[in-house]
């Protein structure tokens, strides 16, 4: 799970970051609002926010996260405990406000309550499944098959997103992590994951992207 943290606080930050990083997720720290925004498109599973940060305050940049993605879960974090700082915060669409000081028990019980995917073994044809949870990929007499790193973010993508179509700037924004790539690279790598899955798995949509068929 690839997880935004927006903290200015040096001590608290290396905090959350350790304590999240000793989970196994991979964590993206920023100290600047303003950085924070620019890599928002980054396929980030998750945002924590504080809100008194430089450049950006973690509730405007909420507002931006929420022009283009409804989806993704949010969770302020803020000593500022004002009802109308709170209510505000709800009304631009984060899904948790936590408090500080707060034990980092509790950010991992809402991480884990609103950020793990929902669905944790996907059924596909021909008795595949995808553990998303482990991200290994077992074929019908449930042995694994080697993904590379880009296949299961590729897959991890696909598989948060059933039943919608994922365009191919939505997967150079979140399996190339911001970096630029080409549409020849991108079909290269659906080719290459296609080869590892049950034939019409990864469907092509109108030449604008791809979307996975699963039998869930």
């Amino acid at each position: 799970m690839k997880i935004l943290v927006l903290e200015d606080n040096e001590r608290l930050a290396n905090l959350v970051v350790e304590a999240l990083e000793q989970k196994k997720y991979h964590v993206v720290l920023f100290r600047d609002g303003k950085k924070a925004l620019e890599a928002i498109d980054d396929g980030f599973d998750c945002f924590i926010l504080d809100i008194n940060v430089p450049g950006l305050d973690g509730i405007s940049l909420l507002k931006e996260i929420r022009s283009m993605d409804t989806a993704t879960p949010a969770i302020i974090i803020s000593a500022n405990i004002e009802l109308e700082t709170i209510q505000d915060a709800y009304h631009k669409g984060c899904d948790e406000y936590l408090k500080k000081p707060f034990y980092m028990y509790e950010l991992e019980l809402k991480i884990e309550k609103l950020c793990k995917p929902k669905v944790v073994i996907l059924k596909l044809a021909q008795g595949y499944s995808y553990d998303m949870e482990h991200e290994i990929l077992l074929d019908a007499n449930q042995e694994e098959i080697k993904l590379a790193k880009k296949e299961i973010l590729l897959l991890n993508l696909f598989a948060k997103n059933l039943g919608k179509t994922i365009t191919f700037e939505r997967i150079e924004q979140y399996v190339w992590e911001g970096e630029l790539t080409t549409t020849e690279n991108i079909r290269a790598l659906v080719k290459r994951l296609r080869k590892k899955l049950p034939e019409e798995t990864i469907e092509n949509q109108g030449g604008i992207g791809y979307r996975l068929h699963c039998v869930c």
